[in-house]
């Protein structure tokens, strides 16, 4: 049950739950939160709701590596949990046909940011796969068009 304390977007139960209210209730001061989230990730039989707050908080704390790392594990995750293909030319049409389940939209955002994290970490050339393929699902919603657009962007003048 949540309390009015309770950050709205938590809905994960168990020891990993006070681990995550306490990182979100010390944000602040990322050396306390980042041990809070570490706590949370620590526990045993985490779900998804763990890992995607992790990725999203690491995101947000410009923790590029980590929160690629978990980006990463959610989109594998997902892929195990609904035994979908693991090659692109297989996983798309499933994909694209089930734009409004929410696993698909999940998988999409997660890999849609890992692939902004690999282009803040300089790795380009994944990056450009990652937005070319989010792109080809749906250029708008899941900033493949925007990571595009940033990745092909003319070099500007000084």
């Amino acid at each position: 049950m949540m309390t009015t304390t309770d950050p709205p977007w938590l809905s994960v139960s168990g020891s990993a739950r006070t681990w995550l209210v306490a990182a979100a209730q010390t944000w602040e001061d990322t050396d306390v939160s980042e041990q809070y989230m570490q706590q949370a990730l620590a526990q045993p039989d985490i779900g998804l709701d763990v890992l995607v707050s992790a990725y999203r908080y690491y995101f947000y704390k410009n923790n590029n590596v980590l929160a690629l790392e978990m980006a990463l594990t959610v989109c594998d995750l997902i892929q195990k949990n609904e035994q979908w293909p693991t090659d692109w030319a297989s996983l798309k049409p499933l994909l694209a046909d089930q734009l409004d389940h929410e696993m698909v939209r999940l998988y999409l955002s997660a890999y849609g940011a890992a692939g902004l994290l690999l282009a803040r970490l300089g790795d380009l050339e994944r990056a450009q796969t990652i937005a070319d393929h989010v792109k080809q699902i749906d250029p708008k919603e899941f900033a493949g068009e925007l990571l595009l657009n940033i990745l092909n962007a003319p070099a500007e003048d000084d």
